[in-house]
């Protein structure tokens, strides 16, 4: 029998990558939309993990099924972890755009020779009975000096991953296969797996 689980955001490309990792395992990923629901939590954690965990229990409230969120970021070790938490909000509001983020993070960065960073995310799953799964996922890489590539969004332009391309630069294909949100999707799939044989 399907799974339905609500995903908890408005996001497309969240939608279709957590539909295609988890249709695997039967389940089926709906939007809020398609849920009935329109939740806009809050995100007061101080964590990815509290954040993800605030967005899935509202939504799983709302829907009284299933609910996934994401919280997902970038940490740049020269900047003690930041952006972080607070990468969607950076240097302002929401209402900031990707690029002008970027030339924010470049200017901040512009003395630093250690550029170390990584792209985090962290999925959450509310069930209806009060469990909470959450799965992390990284990929580690460096903040480069200038933006490439046309394919990613926030600041993918921006991270070099050790083979020498930009997020941006891959494929979603490629991204996939590498990025933090699939690593942690992998993880939760993992996850959701080994409860099923319990």
């Amino acid at each position: 029998m399907e799974e339905r689980y609500v995903l908890a955001s408005h996001n497309a490309a969240k939608l279709r990558e957590m539909r295609q990792i988890l249709g695997e395992l039967g389940i089926r990923v709906l939007s809020q939309e398609e849920a009935g629901v329109d939740v806009e939590p809050e995100e007061t954690g101080t964590t990815f993990e509290e954040n993800a965990v605030i967005k899935a229990v509202a939504v799983m409230e709302a829907s009284g099924l299933p609910a996934l969120a994401d919280d997902s970021g970038l940490a740049v070790d020269a900047l003690g972890g930041a952006p972080g938490v607070y990468s969607a909000r950076y240097g302002g509001g929401h209402d900031r755009s990707d690029g002008e983020r970027n030339a924010l993070l470049l200017k901040n960065m512009e003395q630093e020779e250690q550029r170390a960073a990584k792209f985090v995310s962290v999925i959450a799953v509310a069930y209806p009975d009060g469990r909470v799964l959450t799965a992390r996922g990284e990929v580690r890489g460096e903040i480069a000096r200038e933006e490439r590539g046309e394919n990613g969004f926030g600041y993918d332009p921006l991270f070099r991953l050790p083979d020498g391309r930009h997020m941006a630069e891959l494929t979603s294909e490629e991204k996939n296969a590498v990025s933090h949100r699939g690593n942690a999707l992998r993880e939760l799939k993992r996850i959701l797996t080994e409860q099923r044989k319990a």
